[in-house]
């Protein structure tokens, strides 16, 4: 299987992925009645501020709208880019295991999205508790198992030997 073909088999993957990671957290927001998470907004805010980007700084709602949107398009940015890049690695591990494969894809996502969160100070991880861990890794793992069963399924599926 060519790179270009293995990056965009990875990308379909990453994206059923992202949305059974997106079902898996609204399923978690419904049962126990949370709310959706402002962290990634936060990081949008940082970054603009930073960056100087007006239409994301102030705390009008056009503004605050803005800045979720911006933090919900983040997450589909890492769930396709991690996707792609499994999609690239994946064929010259045959040999590892889809369980494996799949925690580590769920767990590549999951710092992918929380380092950048903890680092610029938005969050801190110390301080989540049990039931925002598993609010976290829960959804992860469900990613990371979703992008190794589709990309293999897909994969397998386009291979001539």
């Amino acid at each position: 299987m060519g790179l270009l073909r293995s990056a965009a088999l990875g990308k379909i993957a990453g994206c059923a992925g992202t949305l059974a990671l997106d079902v898996t957290t609204y399923l978690d927001m419904l049962v126990r009645g949370r709310p959706a998470s402002d962290v990634p907004a936060e990081l949008v805010k940082k970054f603009a501020e930073a960056a100087g980007i007006a239409a994301l700084i102030s705390d009008d709602d056009a503004a605050c709208n803005r800045r979720s949107a911006a933090g919900a398009l983040l997450g589909y940015a890492t769930g396709l880019t991690v996707g792609a890049a499994f999609g690239i690695v994946r064929p010259a591990l045959r040999g590892v295991p889809p369980v494996l494969a799949g925690l580590v894809v769920g767990a590549a996502a999951m710092a992918l999205a929380d380092v950048p969160l903890a680092r610029a100070g938005v969050t801190d991880p110390k301080t989540w508790g049990t039931a925002g861990w598993l609010a976290d890794i829960v959804p992860h793992v469900v990613y990371g198992l979703t992008v190794v069963a589709v990309f293999d399924a897909i994969g397998a599926n386009g291979e001539r030997e």
